[in-house]
């Protein structure tokens, strides 16, 4: 193995097919990575093109982080910020640090370019190298509920009094309904939208936002009347009385969510103010 070389992530149809050459040497059976899935996420986000680094071993593709651009409010400021999604190391390259090192390089590249921060949902294997070798913050697991109907919360306050919450423009939000691996579906209904996703065993993933972010060309379908919450709820209105928990024997690994600022005026955050669904990460 001669000296591996660092790149920044490319978006080309060529280098996208051999990211999804890597995710499947890491994660067999897995078909989500396809062409047209990569292109989607690392492309055409309305919020910018992908942001990562790889790790190449002459042409032999070793290792790839990515995180993709979005928009959030962060303690009354919109701002700018990415949010983790994608690391694979060929299981010839593991055990030699490659993520963390490809990850540092990502974030710096990331405050050059004027992003704030950086968010992620980390399961339990992965969010202590999360926390302890990048600097992440644990802010709180993620509920995880399955119940009937609305979620009954109080109102929920305005974006700019939570500590974080994913600031959604139209643009951005069709994109995010058009997944090719997973399309996401909406239900416009008491002046609220309901947005519902498969998940498993046949009950969606579900989650509401103001009626006002609706984008009209994501078509509209009403979600099961039983549903599968994963997200947070500010707890000054959080209201699960018709959603209960599902036992953490019962999850196939607790999520966590996880926040690092890049500048000394970004904060951490506050986990009793966060505004969170499906909807703001990859999970469906």
């Amino acid at each position: 193995m001669q000296a591996l070389r660092f790149a920044p992530v490319q978006n080309d149809p060529a280098t996208l097919a051999t990211y999804g050459a890597l995710f499947a040497a890491c994660f067999p059976g897995t078909d989500k990575f396809t062409p047209a899935y990569l292109d989607w996420l690392y492309v055409a986000n309305p919020d910018g093109a992908a942001v990562g680094y790889d790790a190449w071993d002459g042409e032999r593709l070793a290792a790839h982080y990515v995180c993709i651009p979005a928009r959030a409010w962060v303690e009354g400021v919109e701002v700018r910020v990415l949010l983790s999604l994608n690391t694979a190391t060929h299981p010839d390259y593991q055990g030699k640090g490659l993520f963390t090192k490809l990850a540092a390089m990502t974030y710096e590249a990331g405050a050059a370019q004027g992003f704030d921060g950086c968010y992620g949902v980390a399961n339990a294997n992965s969010t202590p190298g999360f926390v302890r070798k990048l600097g992440f913050q644990l802010v709180r697991p993620l509920e995880a509920r399955v119940g009937l109907g609305r979620l009954r919360h109080g109102a929920k306050p305005e974006a700019a009094s939570l500590s974080f919450e994913r600031a959604w423009s139209p643009q951005a939000l069709a994109w995010r309904c058009a997944n090719p691996h997973n399309r996401v579906w909406q239900h416009a209904k008491s002046g609220r939208t309901q947005f519902h996703a498969a998940a498993v065993h046949h009950v969606p993933a579900y989650a509401e936002l103001d009626g006002a972010a609706a984008p009209a060309q994501a078509g509209e379908r009403a979600a099961s009347p039983v549903r599968l919450f994963i997200g947070l709820a500010p707890d000054a209105t959080a209201n699960y009385w018709n959603y209960a928990s599902i036992p953490l024997r019962l999850r196939p690994s607790p999520l966590n969510l996880i926040w690092r600022g890049f500048t000394p005026r970004v904060p951490q955050l506050d986990a009793a103010r966060i505004q969170f669904t499906f909807l703001d990460f990859d999970a469906y």
